[in-house]
């Protein structure tokens, strides 16, 4: 009997650990049927469709088209709208993945109906409750029926909650996606073209969470902090800008005048991928670009407190620091002189997560047969 999956995406990286999992299903011989909702959480075309085209993934059946809002409110309305697909629907099983608004609102609308619930990426605990992320990884990982977790120290946190037995060892998804899709990245002679950067002697920079955004003085340090990095190094930093954070830094009344601080739209994840493997340093606030920045040997700084992939910090590969101009540039200062020849163990698997995850749905499913 085929086993029928819902996989359930709303954000970008979201999209990008689906294309690894969708990928696997479509070459495991037909024994799961895959559908898959979007939630409409990402809608702009530039941080969304281009994904779905760019990594092949299956054109969802349902898009909810929530948008943006409050998190009560973009919560509540996935809930609503997965709650009626899903009742229609009735599949085996729901996949969810990491650890946002809609990542919280498919488990729980699956296990209110009763349906039993997957979650990639399980285990992550940053220990920061005031991150909503925190809370939808909790409530997700409580919820489910299979935790899958990327690495050892997320196995570990689920054994300290009490949910060891319902949890599996698989590796990272997002490590998947670089070994499939690193030959569709773009040369880096083109990205020299495209984007004005000399490869290996520039600064890539990502600023999209709520914390550093929504808050004016942050943000504007945040900027700051990059400048100071511009002034002291004489590289030129990247900056791809969500919109949400373009329209931040407009508020806060815009970024730095200096000319080797260049803003650009966000772009596709083959031109990402490319432009860390070619960044001399990544300074970001993402927990999907800290690791792919630890998959491409490309040193981090983190703008963050806490971080969820505490395996890149305790490497050495990445650093925290406060979003403080001072800091940001400390941070900097010391991951610029990092050794990049320094060892990256497998913290994350071998690059086969997908195929593992895909072994196990379906020996749960042979399991749970009468």
């Amino acid at each position: 009997m085929v086993l029928k999956v819902t996989s359930v995406v709303g954000a970008r990286p979201q999209f990008i650990k689906a294309a690894a999992v969708s990928h696997a299903i479509r070459n495991c011989g037909g024994r799961i049927a895959e559908t898959m909702i979007r939630t409409g959480q990402h809608y702009d075309a530039a941080l969304s469709d281009v994904f779905f085209v760019e990594l092949g993934l299956p054109a969802p059946g349902r898009n909810l088209e929530v948008g943006s809002g409050t998190h009560a409110e973009q919560t509540g309305a996935m809930l609503r709208g997965l709650e009626a697909c899903l009742t229609e629907s009735r599949p085996d099983l729901v996949l969810v993945y990491g650890d946002t608004n809609s990542t919280l609102a498919a488990a729980l609308a699956a296990a209110k109906l009763v349906i039993p619930v997957a979650h990639i990426e399980a285990g992550l605990r940053s220990g920061n409750k005031d991150m909503p992320e925190e809370i939808n990884r909790i409530a997700a990982d409580t919820l489910s029926d299979l935790l899958f977790t990327g690495t050892d120290t997320a196995r570990r946190n689920l054994e300290r909650e009490g949910m060891g037995a319902r949890a599996c060892a698989v590796g990272d998804v997002m490590y998947d996606c670089v070994r499939l899709y690193r030959q569709f990245a773009p040369s880096p002679a083109d990205l020299g073209r495209r984007f004005g950067i000399a490869p290996h002697n520039y600064v890539l920079a990502t600023i999209h969470r709520a914390g550093n955004t929504d808050d004016a003085k942050r943000l504007a340090a945040i900027v700051a902090g990059l400048d100071l990095v511009v002034r002291d190094t004489g590289m030129k930093v990247l900056l791809p800008l969500h919109p949400r954070t373009v329209a931040a830094l407009t508020r806060s009344g815009g970024a730095s005048d200096s000319s080797s601080l260049r803003v650009v739209k966000p772009v596709s994840y083959f031109d990402m991928i490319a432009l860390e493997s070619c960044a001399r340093l990544v300074v970001t606030d993402s927990g999907g670009v800290q690791k792919e920045a630890f998959f491409h040997g490309a040193p981090c700084v983190t703008v963050r407190d806490e971080t969820e992939w505490v395996e890149t910090v305790e490497s050495g590969w990445n650093r925290l620091a406060a979003a403080e101009p001072n800091a940001i540039l400390a941070a900097s200062r010391t991951m610029l002189a990092f050794d990049r020849a320094s060892p990256r163990p497998d913290f994350y698997g071998d690059g086969h997560a997908a195929e593992k995850i895909v072994a196990h749905l379906l020996e749960w499913r042979e399991a749970a047969r009468p």
